[in-house]
């Protein structure tokens, strides 16, 4: 039987060119050899050679942007930008539902709700990520709440979730990316459910071999978002890791003799950086202190929940990101897929970074998973928002993107009555004399206050920081070199020499104590290591140290162990486990919980487990504190530590809030360092308030948030519980609106520019310096000008965060902390002024400088 197509597979064959039967004469054979080995033979050739041809990239750095293709995406996207406020890829966007949550505990919860209720999927994006990180406490009782138990369940019920993580140099950062990439594809194993639905890359490479051309070892991922189902998503300061969970009290004792399963921070989530950094965070145990001996180091945070449509522009911006790791880093495997989004299709796929390979490894899956037109979008509540970020070629394979910096520099510069700043790090120019500094937010705050003070205009800018930005240990070790260097370049940013804020400001004649205060925070507690645990120990001949991390183990049970290491198989408190290790210390806590009685230790213990609540609102006096044991063993306990602020928040004349992963200094704000993302927002919901005694229309959002911070750090916010089930703060945005606690000390802090308020503010600053001067000299300190002061101020052999004369009488100390109220000290702005903080050498150099700025 005769046909007029011999080949039906191919019917257009008589139609194709004399070019194409020159490339491909027997397309019919062609077509056959598809489905051969010879085919896959092939295709692996091609892809090594582009695996190959990938070290070529060392001598063209423009590789991503100098085909014509990839100059009309780039051309797309700066028509874009330059569309849109700020330069940023993403427009303002009206009616958003946005909610606050100040410290980890709220915000711990309200995402562990959000993801409990995911139904289609969830992009996380963080710097590090915990896998055994218990979003609710204390942890013995709320072990379903651990984020790989959350993320298991939603994986099992089908949700589909994306990870992206820093991978880190690991001599310089102990994150160990690697471990929360195993732990988490783990959770499902192949022939279980959700079995492929947790897929997590790491980035950037690190391989010299694959990918020489593409290389960075000094910048970060730093973002900290997550959205879920395209309903929702999170943004700020925290990433889901160890050390973040904390509550407004800001405790730092974890001893609790009424019972170790009272423990709020197990393993090397409880830490203290200034004592000891984390190091082999995938070994829970390696890091750890005696919380017998040191207090924690309490972490003060900011984050925002979204409900509307910058959950969109969250998403583009994950997309964007993903397909671009897949294409730098996984474009052979097939475990990634592509992800395309709707409203970035055809045409603009390229906007998203999507590619179309030859041959496709992965496939492509389409997002959202369910129609756009099912999402939470439009109006869903009155916040004007904008989404903004820092990133480049190395981060997202884009021109460079500044437009955080953008933000900050303009609402700065724009601001009418106070600046309010929350930040990690301040390092910032006033002009182009201060290289290796380059951002402009420094320049926009002398631009604001020379500009109030020649119209005579009561202007503030108050800015709340570290007073150790970096986890140094003792400041005067050789390996403090880098974080005296960061606190060198703030110096010089803030107050030392002629072209920092303070001088550039009097060189135009304001008086820049006027207009500029800077803060820090710090806390205090008590160890409740009574006579009876010290009786315990010795009846039981086991430390407290190894009972806590027999605590840890049974908490945290696999998820504690090392690569390699074997888990306990018949539960926590099985001594059937197969793992000596494990059996020795199931025991040990025995021993130690079975001397309780003999040692006199009830369960309802007399001295409470902290004191830091008693510098907040409504609480009893240290002084009126009862303690279980001889006043010499009390002084001993006491301990201080700085409240470490780790937010990135600004606030602006109680109308515009930025919050995101931003620092201030280079590596957040310039766009070709750390990627970083952070969101612009402005209530259209006004508020009737008063600015400096005058009527004035506040924004809602900005200034509740700012009220209830100031309230926070004065000591005039109540404690918090564990149990934060009936708080609306710990819900997720659209369930409820913040509680902003109404009353009269809500009222007090109304107006931001009044005298009273200023004076406690100030007030409540120097007394609280004075007394931890007093009691334990705390550093860094304005007495200490000089290393040789430093000795004298604190000499080597004083135990970390500890009484500085254990002598003292208890009652002395008790009255002493009486005093203390909130969390607020002056920044010393003398401290080391007369020494030379970063020397130069073999951490601090003209090539490593850009590290730390």
């Amino acid at each position: 039987m005769s046909s007029s197509n011999p080949n039906p597979s191919h019917p257009n064959e008589k139609h194709r060119t004399v070019g194409e039967l020159i490339q491909h004469p027997f397309p019919h054979l062609r077509a056959k050899l598809k489905q051969t080995h010879l085919y896959d033979a092939k295709v692996k050739l091609i892809q090594s050679k582009h695996k190959i041809g990938k070290i070529g990239n060392v001598f063209n750095p423009d590789h991503r942007h100098d085909e014509e293709h990839e100059k009309a995406t780039d051309d797309k996207r700066t028509r874009i930008a330059e569309s849109h406020r700020f330069d940023s890829f993403a427009p303002e966007r009206d009616g958003n539902d946005i909610k606050w949550y100040v410290d980890g505990r709220d915000y711990f919860w309200a995402v562990s709700t959000a993801l409990e209720r995911a139904k289609e999927s969830i992009y996380i994006a963080d710097w590090w990520l915990s896998p055994e990180l218990f979003l609710r406490r204390p942890p013995y009782f709320n072990q379903e709440w651990r984020l790989d138990e959350v993320l298991k369940r939603r994986a099992e019920a089908g949700v589909q979730i994306f990870v992206v993580v820093y991978k880190e140099v690991e001599q310089a950062v102990a994150n160990s990316s690697a471990h929360t990439k195993h732990a988490l594809e783990s959770l499902c194993p192949e022939g279980k459910p959700g079995f492929g639905n947790i897929r997590i890359m790491r980035h950037p490479d690190h391989n010299v071999f694959e990918n020489a051309g593409d290389m960075t070892f000094y910048w970060a991922h730093h973002e900290k978002f997550i959205v879920i189902d395209y309903n929702m998503a999170f943004i700020g300061g925290l990433d889901l890791c160890f050390g973040r969970w904390d509550n407004h009290q800001h405790q730092l004792a974890d001893v609790h003799p009424a019972g170790v399963k009272n423990e709020i921070w197990p393993g090397q989530d409880w830490n203290n950086n200034r004592v000891k950094d984390f190091q082999s965070v995938e070994d829970w145990k390696s890091n750890e202190l005696s919380k017998a001996e040191y207090g924690r180091m309490p972490w003060h945070d900011v984050a925002m929940g979204i409900v509307g449509d910058c959950v969109y522009d969250i998403a583009e911006h994950f997309v964007l990101r993903w397909n671009f790791v897949k294409r730098d880093k996984y474009k052979r495997d097939d475990r990634y897929p592509w992800l395309t989004i709707a409203g970035r299709e055809g045409a603009d796929e390229d906007l998203v970074g999507v590619q179309r390979p030859k041959h496709p490894v992965g496939g492509y899956i389409h997002h959202p998973l369910s129609p756009m037109d099912t999402k939470k979008r439009g109006h869903q509540g009155t916040v004007h928002a904008q989404i903004v970020r820092s990133s480049a070629d190395w981060s997202s394979g884009i021109l460079v993107e500044h437009s955080i910096q953008n933000a900050y520099s303009e609402v700065i510069r724009s601001a009418e009555h106070y600046v309010y700043i929350e930040n990690q790090f301040f390092i910032t120019a006033t002009g182009e004399e201060q290289s290796p500094i380059h951002n402009t937010i420094g320049a926009a705050i002398v631009d604001a206050c020379v500009r109030a003070g020649k119209e005579n205009r009561k202007f503030r800018v108050i800015a709340v920081i570290p007073a150790v930005p970096g986890f140094a240990g003792d400041l005067r070790d050789d390996a403090a070199a880098g974080t005296r260097a960061i606190m060198d370049y703030q110096y010089k940013s803030i107050c030392r020499g002629e072209h920092s804020i303070f001088e550039r400001i009097s060189a135009q004649g304001v008086d820049p104590r006027n207009h500029l205060f800077f803060f820090n925070l710090r806390s205090y507690d008590r160890l409740n290591r009574t006579k009876q645990i010290a009786k315990q120990e010795e009846i039981s001949g086991v430390g407290y140290q190894e009972v806590q991390r027999a605590e840890a183990e049974e908490v945290m049970g696999d998820g504690v162990y090392a690569e390699g290491e074997q888990s306990p198989k018949d539960g926590p408190t099985s001594d059937n486990t197969g793992n000596e290790q494990a059996e020795r210390k199931v025991d040990q806590k025995r021993k130690f919980e079975a001397a309780r009685d003999e040692a006199g230790q009830q369960e309802g213990t007399q001295s409470a487990d902290s004191i830091s609540k008693n510098a907040m609102l409504g609480e009893k006096k240290v002084s009126e504190e009862p303690w279980d044991g001889d006043l010499q063993m009390e002084v001993e306990n006491f301990v201080q530590e700085e409240l470490y602020i780790h937010g990135k928040t600004l606030i602006v004349d109680d109308r515009i809030v930025i919050c995101g992963s931003s620092n201030i200094n280079d590596r957040s704000q310039m766009g070709i360092h750390d990627s970083e993302l952070a969101i612009v927002m402005e209530d259209t919901s006004g508020l009737d308030s008063t600015m400096d005694g005058q009527p004035f229309k506040a924004g809602r959002h900005a200034a509740t948030l700012r009220r209830y911070l100031w309230r926070e750090h004065l000591g005039l916010l109540p404690a918090q519980t564990m149990d934060a089930g009936d708080d609306p703060n710990v819900q997720p945005p659209g369930d409820s609106a913040n509680d902003i606690k109404e009353g009269k000390e809500y009222e007090f802090v109304a107006d931001p520019l009044d005298e009273k308020v200023w004076e406690m503010w100030k007030s409540n600053a120097s007394r609280n310096t004075e007394i931890f001067r007093d009691l334990f000299h705390a550093d860094p300190d304005d007495s200490v000008k000089t290393f040789e002061d430093y000795d004298k101020f604190l000499p080597k052999e004083t135990k970390a965060g500890h009484l500085y004369d254990s002598k003292m009488s208890a009652a002395e100390v008790r009255a002493k902390l009486d005093e203390v109220r909130g969390h607020l000290v002056w920044m010393p702005l003398d401290f080391l002024k007369d020494a030379e903080m970063a020397e130069r050498g073999l951490q601090v150099n003209s090539w490593t400088e850009s590290i730390y700025t």
